[in-house]
C-alpha cells in the first residue's frame, strides 16, 4: 500500500482469477498424494479447492480437454482478458501439461503400484506441485507474476 492508501497493482477482481487458474493444476496433482492422505488424515482437506474444478472435469464429457480449449482460447488466446489473469492461466496450464506427462510416464514405467519407489516418486510429484500452486496462489493474491524459472519465460514468450 501506498501512503495514501491505494493498493499498487492488479485490483483484486484480478487476483482472485489469477489465484483460481491454479486449481486447475492442483487438480490433477492431487492423485499423486494418495500416499500421503494415507499417512497424514489432515492432508486431505487440501482436496478442497480443487472439488470444483474435478467436479467438472468429471461431470462434463472430456471435461479436462473441454476446460483446456476454454481456458485457453477464451482466456489466454484473448487480449481483451488482463495480462496478468492470461499469464497465470497459461502458466497453470503448462504446469498442467507438465503434471499429465508425469502421469503418462508413471503409467508406462507402472510406477502407479504400491512398490517403494512408485509411492517416493509419487510422493515427490504431490510435494512439488503443492509447493508450486502455493507459490502461484500467493504471487497471484500479492499482485505479482509467479516467475518459476523456464515455464514464466516460456508464458512470456508466448504472449508476447
Amino acid at each position: 500500500m501506498s501512503s495514501s492508501g491505494a493498493m499498487q497493482g492488479p485490483p483484486i477482481w484480478q487476483r482472485l482469477l489469477a489465484a483460481a487458474a491454479y486449481l486447475l493444476p492442483w487438480s490433477d496433482g492431487i492423485p499423486f498424494g494418495q500416499g500421503l492422505f494415507g499417512l497424514f488424515p489432515i492432508l486431505t482437506w487440501l482436496q478442497l479447492p480443487a472439488l470444483p474444478v474435478v467436479l467438472v472435469q468429471q461431470v462434463v464429457p472430456f471435461g479436462s480437454l473441454v476446460l483446456f480449449l476454454v481456458l485457453f482460447l477464451a482466456v489466454v488466446r484473448n487480449t481483451r482478458v488482463p495480462y496478468f489473469i492470461r499469464y497465470s492461466v497459461l502458466q497453470a496450464i503448462l504446469v498442467d501439461i507438465v503434471l499429465v506427462l508425469i502421469n503418462l510416464a508413471f503409467g508406462v514405467l507402472r510406477l502407479n503400484g504400491g512398490n517403494f519407489a512408485g509411492r517416493t516418486l509419487s510422493n515427490t510429484v504431490f510435494l512439488g506441485i503443492l509447493v508450486l500452486v502455493g507459490f502461484g496462489v500467493v504471487e497471484s493474491l500479492r499482485g505479482k507474476e509467479a516467475d518459476i524459472p523456464t515455464l514464466s519465460e516460456a508464458v512470456r514468450m508466448q504472449l508476447n
